[in-house]
């Protein structure tokens, strides 16, 4: 089981969006067709209640109804990998929820807290992984305090630890982590996911990266798709005109210290028609001028 999900983690693994109806509640429908779309278009790994799914913005209720969307459409299509978080026992209780429900691992949000030592980080990953031994569980690694020993040491103490979401922008700092812990857990112990998107997964790749997550695989799965495949073949020509064609979108996400990262995406979403492009504060809808930056982007690309 825990080598299937290895497996497939070497993908594009899409992080859902949460369409919102008109009420600003979940909209079931909604979130049934973008997803299904994506699955159509070959995507295999979903992650519900990631970041791109406004995650800090939804109830624990709406968290538990986005995931069984999730399970109930990908069916036997893809893996789910459920996203938990916030303090160590709801993380917990959210991982035994999600294996209830039918994922087939957790990605782990890196905790939130104004202080995080590596013992602790490492002891807050530990727990939620015994709550959930039969799942794999991935670690989403922002922090560049976290030192590459503390990713060894869970590996040594969670056997169902199986990956990391790295989400440092540094891809020295990421081919030094591949190397501590392969040396110290064994090569191919963990599998290693570019969590900068499209955007930095060229980069990642010649030092360790398998996979790469992706919210703009809602928008436009087959790009993202194609990029996968350059990058597994090594087409470094076809990899990065791909890059170069798929930056200016991730370059509108990226602005104002990423503040549009969630908003971008369902206003291309909106502008395919495929859910409403609200979004929930402390993050806000774009400006027009915004709005016809994705509009040029799409036809760009379409």
């Amino acid at each position: 089981m825990l080598e299937d999900v290895k497996r497939a983690l070497r993908s594009v693994v899409m992080i859902t969006v949460t369409p919102f109806d008109a009420a600003g509640e979940v909209n079931a429908p909604g979130y049934r067709s973008v997803l299904r779309r994506t699955l159509d278009a070959g995507i295999d790994v979903v992650t519900p209640n990631g970041n791109t799914s406004e995650f800090y913005s939804l109830t624990a209720a709406e968290r538990d109804r986005a995931l069984e969307l999730t399970v109930e459409e990908a069916a036997d299509r893809a893996l789910v990998v459920a996203g938990v978080g916030y303090d160590v026992r709801t993380a917990a209780e959210s991982a035994r929820k999600a294996r209830d429900a039918g994922a087939q691992a957790i990605m782990v949000h890196q905790p939130v807290h104004p202080y995080l030592s590596a013992a602790g980080w490492v002891d807050y990953h530990r727990a939620v992984a015994d709550a959930v031994p039969e799942l794999g569980v991935v670690c989403y690694l922002r922090s560049p305090h976290i030192p590459a020993g503390a990713l060894a040491e869970l590996a040594r103490v969670a056997p169902n630890f199986v990956g990391v979401k790295y989400a440092v922008p540094d891809p020295v700092a990421f081919g030094q982590a591949v190397t501590v812990v392969d040396d110290a857990a064994g090569a191919g112990r963990l599998v290693w996911i570019c969590g900068l998107a499209e955007t930095w997964a060229p980069f990642f790749w010649p030092v360790g990266a398998e996979g790469f997550t992706s919210g703009l695989a809602n928008v436009t799965p087959e790009l993202s798709l194609r990029l996968l495949a350059t990058l597994h073949t090594g087409d470094r020509d076809g990899a990065m005109a791909l890059w170069r064609q798929l930056k200016p979108f991730e370059d509108l996400r990226a602005a104002n210290g990423s503040a549009d990262n969630v908003t971008v995406v369902k206003e291309a979403l909106a502008q395919l028609g495929l859910c409403a492009r609200t979004v929930r504060p402390p993050i806000s809808e774009l400006p027009t001028a915004g709005q016809a930056e994705v509009a040029d982007w799409l036809k760009s690309v379409n």
